[in-house]
């Protein structure tokens, strides 16, 4: 379901912490962990003015200028990426859960699609949660093999922008 929620895209900054944050721990607290992992999981998902100076945030804000999703990427390790290409490494989507299925997500993915794009990069990768899998075939991205059960994580997908 897609709704016209006048939802705009800005960069987030240090004031938006609390905020962005506030959607990351209510988006993970409807993964399917247990209540213990996903509290002990926490603080690791949360972002603080150390992020802002090594990722790319984005936050998704409402007509009141409420934070209503979050994306975050960086440049990838070539070690992570199919054939060493030069991609981006998209951290996490966050999105109120009230709002899951309005095209919030989709928004947010674009961002990075549409920032990998402009910097000439070959690609986008996303570890994703076990949950995340579904949204992120049905948005184009193609799962990889795990290569090596040590190293690789288990849900990892790539968007190919040379075949775009």
């Amino acid at each position: 379901m897609k709704a016209d929620l006048g939802i705009k895209l800005r960069p987030l900054t240090a004031e938006d912490l609390d905020g962005a944050n506030a959607v990351i721990e209510a988006a993970i607290m409807t993964w399917q962990l247990p209540d213990r992992v996903k509290r002990l999981s926490l603080p690791s998902y949360r972002y603080d003015a150390n992020d802002l100076e090594h990722l790319t945030l984005v936050r998704a804000v409402d007509e009141a200028d409420a934070i209503v999703g979050v994306v975050s990427w960086e440049p990838a390790s070539a070690s992570d990426t199919p054939n060493g290409v030069r991609g981006l490494l998209l951290h996490g989507i966050y999105v109120i859960p009230t709002l899951y299925r309005t095209g919030i997500g989709s928004r947010l993915l674009n961002a990075p699609i549409e920032a990998a794009r402009q910097g000439g990069f070959a690609g986008l990768l996303v570890k994703a949660n076990r949950d995340a899998q579904r949204f992120f075939s049905a948005k184009g991205l193609q799962q990889l093999s795990v290569m090596d059960a040590w190293r690789d994580y288990p849900y990892r997908f790539w968007r190919d922008l040379r075949t775009d």
